[in-house]
């Protein structure tokens, strides 16, 4: 079962990097983006792509210039996250071949976004908009263009976002801060997928 969910790894090294992947994947959660400012991202990207990347969609986060598009691509990577809304790192993104979520908070960079090629957006920070926001926001959108809520989402509120209709959710330090043993990130993203399938229904 493929779950909307993104694992944010802000602050994993290359030497954490496979486990953690591993960890996730067997949880159920598919989808992993390293933010660019950890220690040495593009090394922990090459990392979980060799290890893992047939089974998980691999990349970076906070990813702010074409140039680090590039070099994920470089790193095996397959997915660009942004934490705004940069048209040009949106068609660098496209050109080379990997899913491009950029950060947006108003319609205006929505339909930018769109009109630049990206294959989702990721409202950020989700808690300055809530669901409320989201709803509203949706209302003026193409059918069908898939919305995750990242900051401010979590197990706790999973329900209302979906109900504010929010396709699915990037997960940071609920998932993981630098330093947590594997066991720790094994076991928060079995309780994380289950508390996504209860709210999913």
């Amino acid at each position: 079962m493929t779950r909307n969910l993104i694992a944010i790894l802000r602050g994993i090294t290359p030497s954490e990097a496979a486990d953690a992947a591993a960890c996730l994947t067997d949880a159920g959660i598919t989808k992993i983006e390293v933010p660019l400012n950890s220690p040495d991202p593009f090394d922990s990207i090459r990392a979980m792509a060799a290890t893992h990347g047939q089974d998980a969609l691999i990349g970076a986060g906070t990813v702010l210039s074409t140039d680090d598009v590039g070099r994920v691509a470089q790193a095996g990577g397959r997915l660009i996250v942004s934490p705004n809304c940069d048209q040009r790192v949106i068609v660098a993104t496209k050109t080379a071949g990997m899913e491009s979520w950029p950060g947006v908070m108003t319609p205006t960079e929505c339909f930018a976004a769109l009109k630049a090629g990206a294959d989702g957006l990721k409202l950020f920070p989700g808690n300055l908009l809530g669901p409320d926001g989201l709803r509203a926001i949706r209302a003026v959108l193409p059918a069908g263009v898939p919305v995750y809520a990242v900051g401010g989402a979590g197990p706790d509120n999973f329900a209302q976002w979906f109900a504010a209709s929010a396709d699915g959710f990037g997960i940071g330090s609920a998932l993981y801060k630098p330093g947590m043993s594997t066991a720790d990130i094994a076991a928060r993203a079995r309780d994380i997928v289950a508390a996504y399938d209860e709210a999913r229904g």
